[in-house]
């Protein structure tokens, strides 16, 4: 057994009971994992095309990789710092694991977080630091070759070469194996206790009973049933999530609050329960992010319930020459809205149910934003807990200081679902099909061309509200050959999707979504 190999296990084996331990203390405190905490710092540091690319590259795997990625790194240093520990560098390795833990307290210090309180923030990581400290001081002790003190003589013998496979003197095999094995247990516990501890939180989710709402939004659309078409409403599980945080929050809805200040003449204290007692709607809405590509799958329409924001701010009494709403996670993230968008007429809301239940962790709960026609970013703020009516050119959010424009209404787009991209399919009646979409405007009509022929008219499903998106579908007499299908929109006031092409950043994609297909 090279004796560095056996360095290197140890060191792996130290940081990843660190790690599992830090993983336990996190699902008890709600504080964050500290590598989560990196991993959220990487974010909130990483340029604009760096995000841009994640998102548009790895989807929804983004996070996860994120995490694999910085445990991995983690691992790797632990690794080398193991093996150092057999070349006579003991206190170097555990030095090395020290300063990574205190990274670790560092940035669960610094970086955004739901947690409730300094303690809990920081009791992860610190645990995670003491642990990987003495695990590297426990697992190095028997693997560290002896130093000659300076000035001591060396002992007479024969000329010899380093060898590594060589064992350090009082190197004891069995005891190493039942240390790191130990360790190995400890940290398989940690990681099996903390999914019992920690659990999926659905508790919370069950304890809230929806309230019947009088002003409800009928029943629920069937929809187009076409193989491949988007479904009228998006199930819950599919739809789509962009945020920037590795570590859902897990919010108890009986100690959830929602503060409403700042240019108001009545600030507003409003729990959970004083929430469900006021005035419910119940809309159906389409919401989009503005990180989709042309036909992107960041949109879906779903069925919410929730107070109208109007409501709020007319209790509050918004003071003159307020036009804007800064919004606040419990992470801490800011989302700048135009105060007009919530005042206007439209269903913006503070969401609390989707789709009939309670909303998903994933998804905000207990409470979130929802506004009709605006882009996420500038609106949609999930586990909110902070609203206060202000000034745009008081304060500067989260995605605006990242480059995002201050204001983004969702522009007029349309896509094709079904064929899907270089489908072969057979020659004769063909049927193209998709969704368009421009919330609080609606879509009056959708346009599909074959190659570079006229556009023709494609037929539209019967429309919900302005804040939905429409299925329609084309057929078409399919003949051999390759051939592109291209599709536009155009929205409620009679305006044209824009056919430039442009990227999602700064607010939203434009462009002609097309596919291609072969007929034989």
């Amino acid at each position: 057994m090279r004796v560095a190999l056996v360095g290197a296990l140890g060191g792996i084996v130290a940081a990843g009971t660190a790690l599992a331990l830090g993983y336990l203390v996190a699902n008890l405190t709600g504080g964050p994992w500290p590598v989560d905490a990196v991993g959220v710092q990487v974010i909130d540091w990483s340029p604009g095309p760096v995000k841009d690319w994640a998102v548009r590259t790895l989807g929804t795997a983004d996070r996860p990789l994120l995490r694999v990625g910085i445990c991995t790194t983690l691992l790797v240093i632990a690794a080398v710092a193991g093996a150092l520990a057999t070349r006579g560098h003991r206190r170097t390795a555990i030095t090395i694991a020290g300063t990574l833990g205190l990274i670790g307290v560092t940035f669960a210090l610094v970086s955004r977080s739901a947690a409730t309180t300094t303690y809990n923030r920081l009791l992860p990581a610190t645990i995670t630091f003491v642990a990987a400290v003495a695990a590297m001081a426990v697992v190095t002790r028997g693997v560290s070759a002896p130093t000659r003190r300076s000035g001591s003589p060396a002992e007479p013998g024969p000329a010899s070469t380093p060898d590594d496979s060589a064992q350090p003197a009082g190197f004891d095999r069995r005891r190493f194996l039942v240390t790191v094995s130990a360790l190995a247990v400890a940290g398989g516990g940690a990681v099996g206790a903390s999914r019992v501890v920690g659990g999926s939180g659905d508790e919370l989710r069950t304890r809230v009973r929806v309230p019947r709402v009088q002003d409800g939004a009928g029943p629920v659309r069937a929809g187009l049933d076409l193989p491949g078409i988007s479904p009228f409403m998006t199930q819950n599980e599919k739809f789509y999530r962009v945020d920037t945080l590795l570590q859902v929050p897990r919010i108890d809805p009986r100690q959830w609050e929602l503060r409403v200040h700042g240019l108001v003449g009545n600030e507003l204290r409003l729990s959970f329960d004083e929430l469900l007692r006021r005035r419910l709607i119940e809309r159906d809405i389409t919401l989009t992010c503005v990180s989709n590509e042309v036909g992107g799958p960041y949109v879906g329409n779903a069925r919410w319930i929730g107070v109208p924001i109007a409501d709020i701010l007319r209790e509050a009494g918004v003071q003159e020459g307020a036009d804007a709403v800064k919004s606040t996670s419990v992470d801490g993230l800011t989302i700048g809205t135009p105060l007009s968008a919530l005042t206007d007429g439209r269903d913006a809301i503070f969401a609390l149910a989707m789709n009939g239940e309670p909303l998903p962790f994933e998804h905000g709960f207990p409470v979130r934003m929802v506004v009709p026609g605006l882009y996420g970013y500038v609106s949609a703020t999930k586990w909110i807990v902070d609203f206060e009516v202000t000034r745009f050119r008081n304060f500067s959010a989260y995605w605006t200081d990242r480059g995002w424009s201050v204001e983004a209404p969702v522009k007029t787009s349309s896509r094709i679902d079904v064929p899907r991209g270089f489908a072969n399919l057979r020659a004769g009646p063909t049927i193209a099909a998709g969704v368009a979409w421009a919330q609080h405007r609606g879509i009056s009509k959708v346009e599909v061309r074959i190659d570079d022929g006229p556009w023709q008219s494609a037929t539209l499903a019967p429309a919900d509200t302005t804040d939905t998106w429409r299925q329609w579908t084309y057929r078409w007499n399919a003949t051999p050959g390759t051939h592109k299908l291209t599709v536009r929109a155009t929205d409620g006031n009679g305006e044209l999707q824009a056919d430039r092409e442009a990227p999602p950043r700064p607010n939203g994609s434009s462009g002609l979504h097309n596919t291609v297909v072969m007929v034989s």
